[in-house]
């Protein structure tokens, strides 16, 4: 369910596995590896948490940052954790 009572999914957990494993092979293409920190700058949709768990599945550290900050409050998350990409 997201931000909004009228935004909903459904999605299987066969599903889920499929877009969990196709991001992370995503992620490992990009040059990420277990220990490299990830921020994550997303709003409360399916694909949050289909890049949370590729991150967790690869072994790779994840900060969200949820949409409603502001551009300096994001880049000081960024800073401050040393991450090596964004995702939006």
């Amino acid at each position: 369910e997201g931000n909004e009572p009228e935004d909903s999914a459904k999605i299987t957990y066969s599903e889920l596995l499929h877009k969990v494993c196709q991001f992370a092979n995503v992620l490992r293409s990009q040059g990420v590896k277990k220990g490299d920190r990830i921020s994550i700058y997303m709003p409360m949709i399916v694909e949050l948490v289909v890049a949370m768990l590729g991150c967790a599945r690869i072994g790779a550290v994840h900060s969200v940052v949820f949409a409603g900050f502001s551009a300096d409050s994001l880049c000081e998350r960024i800073v401050d954790c040393g991450c090596s990409l964004l995702i939006t």
